[in-house]
């Protein structure tokens, strides 16, 4: 085991690459997760020294050793239209996890609906994901942004003061919106309320005829060509847990 302290055991196992904080306290809940042979309760820690198992198989007699926290990995991804945001959906085509490959389970911070393509962040910490995604942080995400109307000087500063969405009963944040053409605008968010830039438009008579997000923090979209993906470098790597408070982790410090 490769821990140096005490760790919950549902961070142990997310961070383990065995599945997500949440579906680890289901695994647990459900008495799959056993701690030196005894049964785990949500909420115990696991120290240096002691063994982890997982129940499974068909008459759950089947013991798994949990080796550990994995390598961390962080990938950057660019999501074509038509692929779901989801890893267990059987009526969704095509998924993310169809694209992207890893030998240690991942999973992405912020989503992007089906219609709207660009990049993701994937990665195998959680702890990433949950500093990436917490709101009052307000880290960035830019779109390039193409609506069915003519843009107008109202609609431009109307979108950039905050609008407030009706069916979600809030108020968006105020935000960067730049003209990039006839019918095309960059925007930058810090908080990601579902399918904010299209109800946004709505808000105002406008449709999105089509979405891509080309940035999310230090990490850019780039030249990369749609259902490609990439290993993001250790510099990078460095940028991200920096940027969110965290200690990056050694394995980025060298390369």
């Amino acid at each position: 085991m490769t821990q140096q302290k005490a760790e919950r055991i549902n961070k142990y196992l997310a961070q383990a690459g065995i599945c997500s904080r949440r579906q680890a306290d289901e695994l647990i809940a459900q008495g799959k997760v056993l701690i030196n042979g005894q049964v785990a309760q949500n909420g115990m820690k696991v120290t240096p020294g002691d063994k982890v198992e997982l129940i499974g198989g068909k008459e759950q007699k089947v013991k798994k050793q949990i080796k550990g926290s994995a390598e961390k990995i962080v990938i950057a991804f660019y999501k074509p239209i038509g692929v779901t945001c989801t890893e267990k959906d059987k009526f969704a085509d095509k998924k993310v996890l169809d694209y992207v490959k890893t030998k240690t389970r991942v999973t992405y911070a912020g989503r992007l609906d089906k219609e709207s393509e660009g990049l993701m962040i994937l990665t195998n910490d959680g702890d990433l994901i949950q500093r990436m995604m917490k709101g009052a942080e307000k880290h960035e995400k830019e779109y390039v942004v193409k609506v069915d109307k003519e843009l107008t000087t109202e609609f431009v500063e109307n979108m950039s003061q905050g609008v407030y969405l009706k069916d979600l009963n809030r108020t968006t944040r105020p935000c960067p919106v730049t003209v990039e053409g006839k019918y095309t605008f960059r925007i930058v968010l810090t908080q990601g309320m579902n399918r904010q830039i299209r109800r946004m438009c709505e808000a105002f008579g406008y449709k999105v005829k089509a979405l891509r997000r080309v940035r999310i923090m230090s990490v850019e979209l780039g030249k990369m060509k749609t259902g490609e993906s990439r290993v993001l470098t250790g510099s990078e790597c460095a940028k991200l847990y920096t940027a969110v408070g965290m200690r990056v982790p050694p394995e980025f410090l060298t390369k």
